[in-house]
């Protein structure tokens, strides 16, 4: 089984079901938006 086909067996799983809605409810937020932002802005920064 390749790797992408075991991360899509993961998501599917009541676990990874589980992680990506803490991921959702985390990246509701608007204070982990903002750093995410900052991230963002830093490495498009670098590319230039």
């Amino acid at each position: 089984m390749s790797l992408v086909q075991r991360i899509r067996a993961f998501l599917r799983s009541p676990r990874g079901q589980q992680l990506v809605d803490r991921g959702r409810r985390e990246l509701a937020k608007p204070e982990n938006q903002a750093k995410l932002r900052q991230v963002a802005n830093r490495f498009s920064s670098r590319r230039r």
